[in-house]
């Protein structure tokens, strides 16, 4: 048996999923890659073709096919309106894994990954380092927006202006130990998310204030590491099975209610691709895994649908609030159908308007890994969003998506537009007393 050969046995376990698509097109309207370079081999039905011609061994070019498969944001925006009810999503991280396997994974890819990603205390050592040592090669460039640029990173970083790592990260600012909440009240994990964690400490520690005002008990394991989701999109199953049975051996210190994330690509993550991707856990593990996966909420989710928290009764001038416009991450809406609670969320502070961004779910262009090798093409995309953002004529732009929330940052930095970034649980929890 050849190669190929190899290969499309491999694939055939896509074949049913494939088969579904019914080349509509209808990707092609909502898929922002699309919209940005308007090539077909870019929209998910494309990619979906060539897939299937890989797997009847029609062409011969493994590695091209991954190349296409990696210029995507995996947003979900095809999936979500597929009227076939492709499972997109799915079928784009199965074939990454499958042609990553074959191909094999870089070098540099592997020490990243399987060397550093898979190893949370290795992780924790280096940016802790990192941090220190950064003031030598960043230069502040945006003090509304604490933002920086790097001329030393330029050739990795192509220009961006970034948050720069928190001088001390989440998990070094808190104390381990669990809090007891009031009588009756439910108790939650708090799954931090590494964004978070090492450049957004302030959205963990505003969490921690919400849970405290509402009397919830709060467990924050330590050493908690990446949720896989860079690593399933490099196709490298090895790294993502580590941090799952990392992660359950985490949460199984203390008994919990709800299994929480600030993070919306992490409460994806956990809710979706867990389940989906670590069927090859041993079963011992299977059991604690879909227990966890099942408790695991977005934080809007807990507080609204869980404690019941409702929007501020208007007070005051209107034309008098900070006006705050929303931005609907990609995976919370499109793929957790989760848009009402974020918002009821910001309503609970008296002291902001919402303001309704035109195209308000329409991707942002970060799509984590992928605006780190398609600057331009993500740069790009971001534009559109932040046209709207200026026509909203708002103070401060909101989101619950720390990796939207760096994409923002650029954006307005780069446009020098005084527009701040925030999280979500960072303008609730500033009407809090």
């Amino acid at each position: 048996m050849t190669n190929m050969q190899v290969l499309a046995r491999l694939l055939t376990e896509l074949e049913d999923q494939l088969q579904a698509c019914r080349r509509c097109g209808r990707c092609r309207s909502v898929c922002p890659l699309f919209a940005e370079t308007g090539r077909e081999a870019d929209v998910a039905r494309g990619k979906l073709a060539l897939l299937d011609g890989l797997r009847r061994q029609l062409f011969q070019h493994p590695k091209g096919v991954m190349a296409r498969l990696e210029r995507c944001l995996l947003c979900g925006s095809c999936a979500a309106q597929c009227p076939s009810g492709v499972k997109v999503l799915e079928i784009f991280i199965r074939a990454r894994l499958i042609l990553a396997g074959y191909l094999r994974l870089s070098p540099l890819k592997k020490i990243l990954l399987r060397g550093l990603l898979s190893r949370p205390h290795l992780t924790h050592r280096l940016l802790n380092w990192g941090a220190k040592l950064q003031g030598f090669f960043v230069r502040p460039v945006n003090d509304l927006l604490a933002s920086a640029s790097s001329p030393y990173l330029s050739p990795l970083l192509h220009g961006r202006h970034f948050r720069p790592l928190a001088a001390v990260p989440f998990h070094r600012r808190i104390n381990s130990h669990p809090t007891s909440g009031q009588a009756g009240k439910p108790r939650v994990a708090l799954f931090i998310g590494c964004l978070i964690d090492k450049i957004f400490p302030e959205i963990g520690q505003a969490v921690l204030r919400i849970m405290a005002h509402h009397q919830v008990g709060v467990f924050v394991p330590s050493n908690q590491g990446c949720c896989g989701m860079p690593a399933l999109a490099a196709g490298d199953a090895v790294t993502f099975l580590r941090l799952v049975s990392h992660h359950l051996a985490c949460f199984t210190a203390e008994d919990f209610d709800y299994l929480v994330t600030p993070c919306s690509t992490c409460a994806f993550s956990l809710k979706f691709l867990w389940p989906l991707m670590a069927s090859n856990l041993p079963t011992s593990q299977q059991s604690r895994l879909a227990h966890l996966t099942a408790m695991t909420l977005d934080i809007h989710q807990f507080l609204v649908d869980v404690l019941g928290l409702e929007g501020a009764r208007p007070e005051g001038a209107e034309d008098e609030k900070i006006r705050v416009a929303y931005h609907d991450p990609c995976h919370l809406k499109k793929s957790l159908g989760v848009t009402a609670q974020p918002r009821t969320l910001l309503a609970a502070n008296p002291g902001y308007r919402l303001v309704e961004l035109a195209e308000g779910d329409w991707c942002c262009g970060s799509g984590g890994t992928f605006s780190l090798k398609h600057y331009e093409i993500s740069a790009n995309i971001g534009r559109r969003k932040l046209n709207h953002i200026l026509q909203a004529h708002c103070d401060v732009v909101a989101t619950a998506c720390p990796a939207c929330m760096l994409q923002l940052i650029d954006l307005l930095s780069q446009a020098q537009v005084p527009i701040r970034v925030k999280h979500t649980t960072e303008i609730y929890a500033d009407s809090l007393p």
